[in-house]
């Protein structure tokens, strides 16, 4: 007998349907023995149209009332995944975040996860019940609801399945599993059987949306096998596991294209210590995430900083530097500050792969790919699985077939 943990997305409980197709699911797996524990998202867009209808009530609503909102979303799901169970026969409790004891940071709309109390869950098991648990939301040590934000359901699967020491976790979605580029704009993508936790780590950070990056994380530090599959097919999807050696074989694993991206470059910097440091706390007390980072000295006295950021931060980044830049000497002796240029409508193409450690030209192969696709490379960054290229975002589409192409992961030609 195996703990499986199982998680349907919104699409797959998106109404009485799908709901039903999800707990046959859990039922199934039931049936052959296993312990199962169900946690589901908001049904289709409800967290959306909630997160509408509070900006019809309020301009500015607080973020708690917008917590105990959203929580209500998965409320919903949970209870009608147990009577669809109950109805098959099979005996099923709902807990909510609170009451599957998922304690978390009093941060609201972003929480992290700090503990869960499994104890009640494992309770319901012994009795023979599959266990139906919110995602996406959790609750603090004074009782608040908080939820998780982006890509929070999966991470309260994942972390689950941590807690409970269970032998995989089953992500339902509305795609069949990983693929080596985004089937919608490379149509010659293949799915991928396996994948390491660090490529689809890197994957997800780039733009492939197929995981939040956190849920992978709690996989990859408890080494939880996370299986990716469709809701609504019977294939098997892709295994999310640690690295071997068999999977060096290969150069370049996946290519993702993330798009919509800003550039912010100050230029004219002093040199002093503490620059750097001053920069980005204050970009990080503003929540705002930074992608690639890139400095240039330019004179012994002068260098230059460039960083991208999500195009809809930007707007968050303008007050952080002009407040920044206003200040004419925020180190001892570094002088004023230069000047700040905001550069929009770029794109990043990535190629990942555990491959890159053995392989030597794989940046070449790259570069190559995409002087012959006629793609002017503006930025390029790298880390030991990945290398990254800042591109103009009507180059992203064609440069990432490109690249595709260029290192072979399309479906085999059919004889």
């Amino acid at each position: 007998m195996a703990l499986l943990v199982q998680k349907f997305g919104g699409s797959s409980v998106a109404d009485a349907d799908r709901i039903r197709r999800c707990a046959q699911r859990a039922y199934d797996a039931r049936r052959a023995g296993h312990d199962v524990v169900v946690v589901v998202s908001a049904m289709g867009k409800t967290t959306d149209r909630l997160i509408e209808l509070a900006g019809e009530v309020a301009a500015s609503p607080p973020k708690r009332e917008m917590d105990q909102l959203m929580a209500a979303g998965e409320q919903v799901s949970i209870a009608l995944t147990a009577m669809a169970l109950s109805s098959l026969g099979q005996p099923a409790v709902s807990l909510t975040g609170a009451q599957a004891r998922i304690l978390t940071e009093p941060a609201h709309t972003r929480a992290r996860i700090r503990t869960i109390d499994t104890s009640r869950v494992r309770q319901h098991l012994a009795q023979g019940r599959v266990v139906v648990v919110a995602g996406f939301q959790g609750v603090t040590d004074e009782g608040e609801t908080t939820t998780l934000g982006r890509g929070g359901s999966d991470t309260t699967a994942v972390a689950l399945a941590a807690a409970l020491r269970a032998d995989e976790c089953e992500i339902y979605t509305d795609v069949d599993g990983v693929y080596t580029a985004d089937p919608r704009v490379v149509p010659s993508a293949r799915k991928l059987a396996r994948i390491s936790y660090e490529e689809i780590l890197e994957l997800a950070s780039l733009g492939a949306k197929v995981m939040a990056s956190r849920s992978i994380f709690f996989g990859a530090k408890y080494n939880i096998p996370i299986h990716v599959r469709h809701a609504m097919l019977p294939d098997p999807g892709t295994m999310i596991v640690s690295e071997t050696k068999e999977m060096e074989q290969e150069e370049v694993t996946g290519v993702a294209l993330k798009t919509n991206l800003g550039r912010v470059t100050l230029t004219g910097l002093p040199t002093a210590p503490g620059i750097q440091a001053r920069i980005f706390a204050a970009i990080a007390d503003a929540q705002v995430l930074v992608d690639d980072i890139i400095q240039n000295e330019v004179s012994p006295e002068t260098t230059s900083v460039s960083f991208t950021v999500d195009h809809a931060d930007l707007a968050d980044i303008k007050p952080v530097l002009d407040r920044i830049l206003s200040d004419s000497g925020p180190v001892r002796g570094a002088g004023s500050w230069g000047a700040v240029r905001v550069d929009v409508g770029l794109c990043k193409v990535s190629a990942v792969g555990v491959g890159m450690r053995s392989h030597t030209g794989v940046a070449a192969k790259m570069f190559r790919a995409l002087a012959e696709a006629g793609v002017r490379i503006q930025n390029i960054t790298t880390s030991e699985i990945r290398i990254s290229c800042i591109l103009a975002k009507e180059d992203g589409e064609k440069a990432m077939r490109a690249v595709h192409g260029a290192f072979g992961l399309e479906v085999p030609a059919r004889g």
